[in-house]
């Protein structure tokens, strides 16, 4: 399978098999963000904008950040994360202006097909995920494949999300339930 098949098969939800040769830049610009002093903000910001799809005014990751692309990941104004944020962004991750994200916390959009012939030999598939505006996701929590999460809305420390939340509410569980709506 060619290049160009591989990589629209990430971001259609098909079957793939991956070709890892292009992944090595973008480990190598994140290996160099992990590694920077907390003071050097021009420059962390320099390899944040060289490693994501698109990066807002105001936006601050911090160290240690964790991905297998980074480039698939888009991110509004004001967007804060806290250490350890783990995204498995073979396809799109969206991810809107406001939006905190405590510590430890997983957004994952690759998965692997029930077959395990398939499975045997790297197979993989890929749903996006998208978190709106002024989102709180508390400290270790993951966010599945083909998710959404409305604006406005809570996510409880250590939440399994396996499905949408609405906007304006508080949910949180294994799985993520809806609590309460939030006026």
């Amino acid at each position: 399978m060619d290049t160009n098949e591989i990589k629209r098969r990430m971001n259609s939800g098909e079957i793939y098999y991956e070709n890892a040769e292009e992944s090595l830049k973008y480990s190598m610009i994140l290996h160099s963000f992990n590694q920077l002093e907390p003071e050097k903000s021009q420059k962390r910001r320099e390899y944040l904008e060289k490693l994501f799809g698109e990066i807002g005014a105001n936006t601050y990751i911090e160290q240690p950040l964790h991905a297998n692309w980074g480039k698939n990941t888009f991110l509004g104004d004001n967007v804060y994360a806290n250490f350890n944020l783990t995204l498995v962004d073979d396809t799109r991750i969206e991810i809107h202006d406001d939006t905190m994200i405590g510590p430890n916390v997983t957004i994952i959009t690759g998965t692997h097909p029930l077959d395990s012939s398939l499975r045997r030999n790297n197979a993989q598939y890929n749903l996006p995920v998208t978190i709106e505006e002024n989102v709180w996701i508390g400290a270790g929590a993951i966010i599945l494949p083909g998710t959404h999460i409305g604006k406005n809305s809570i996510i409880g420390a250590a939440s399994l999300v396996t499905q949408n939340i609405p906007e304006n509410v508080l949910a949180y569980g294994s799985p993520c339930k809806v609590i309460k709506e939030i006026d």
